[in-house]
Formats: structure tokens, sequence, C-alpha cells
């Protein structure tokens, strides 16, 4: 059974982690930029993966099962503070958030 070669995995892993720091830097809106952070963990753990596959490995999927724990935390502790900063401010606007003192 042939795979995905290496280069092409690495090069669509390198291509998720541009997308995402694009939507992280470009947008202003708090949840698009933790989707672009959840997109760059993503892509980080699919380079992983196919680092481990590549060698023969299980250690890419024990550092991607840490990624998904790390991805799983952020995005509780984004939401949270999102709905904290939403009820306070009536925005999800970086900038807005800025001016609070504290």
């Amino acid at each position: 059974m042939n795979g995905v070669p290496f280069e092409h995995g690495l090069l669509l892993a390198a291509l998720l982690f541009a997308l995402g720091l694009a939507g992280t830097l470009a947008r202003r809106n708090l949840v698009f930029t933790l989707m672009g952070i959840e997109i760059m963990l993503n892509a980080a753990g699919l380079a992983f993966v196919l680092a481990g596959a590549h060698w023969g490995q299980p250690d890419g999927q024990v550092m991607f099962l840490f990624i998904l724990v790390v991805a799983a935390a952020e995005v509780s502790v984004g939401l949270a503070l999102f709905l904290g900063l939403y009820r306070l401010l009536r925005t999800l606007d970086p900038d807005r958030a800025r001016l609070m003192k504290g």
C-alpha cells in the first residue's frame, strides 16, 4: 500500500499553518483568531504524525494527543474569556478589549 509522500504531507502542514497564521493576524474578531490558532495547532499535530510515520515511531501520535489536550484547554479557557468579555463590552473586537483597565 502506497501512502502520501512525506514531503507532500509536510507541504500540507506548512500550508495549513500559514493559513492559520494569516487568519490569526488578519481577523479583527476574537473567535476567528481562536479558530486560526486551532488550525495552526492541527498543522503542527499533522507534522508530528507525519514525522512519526516516516520514521516508524509512535512518538508523533503521542505528541498529537498532547496537542489535542492543549487545544481543548485553550478553547475552553478562551471561550470562557470571550463570554465574559462579550457580557462586559457587547463586542468581541480586540481593539475595544484594549481599553479595559486592570
